[in-house]
């Protein structure tokens, strides 16, 4: 048997408008989402206080990141303004975001789900 390996997540929402660039179909036009986010924080090791992360921690890092695309047009924002704001690509860019934040010697970021709807989900593994 491995070393134990612990998982928490945090899930938080946030609004937001984009269209698909060079798509052929309705999400082509202005559109929004009510998204959901969900973002994992792995480790082999607890603290000291039997813990993988501090919830809040998680809390704050992942606000940080999505806070500047919440009730805003995808497409303006730095990097949409140059790559297409699709699932994929805001998951990948909402993980690596929070990783930035917090992954250290202990601890790592290691997925991202992210909803558009309730029947639409990326998931994204570091």
């Amino acid at each position: 048997m491995g070393a134990p390996r612990y998982t928490v997540y945090k899930e938080q929402d946030f609004a937001a408008a984009h269209f698909l660039r060079e798509y052929h179909g309705a999400c082509e036009q202005l559109h929004g989402h009510n998204y959901r986010v969900r973002v994992y924080a792995t480790c082999d090791e607890l603290d000291a206080e039997g813990m993988v992360l501090d919830f809040t921690a998680l809390k704050q890092a992942i606000q940080e990141v999505i806070g500047r695309f919440d009730h805003r047009l995808l497409n303006e924002i730095p990097p949409f303004d140059e790559l297409n704001p699709t699932l994929e690509l805001l998951a990948r860019h909402i993980c690596d975001a929070v990783a930035a934040r917090l992954d250290d010697e202990r601890v790592q970021i290691t997925e991202c789900h992210l909803w558009e709807t309730d029947r639409n989900c990326v998931i994204y593994r570091r």
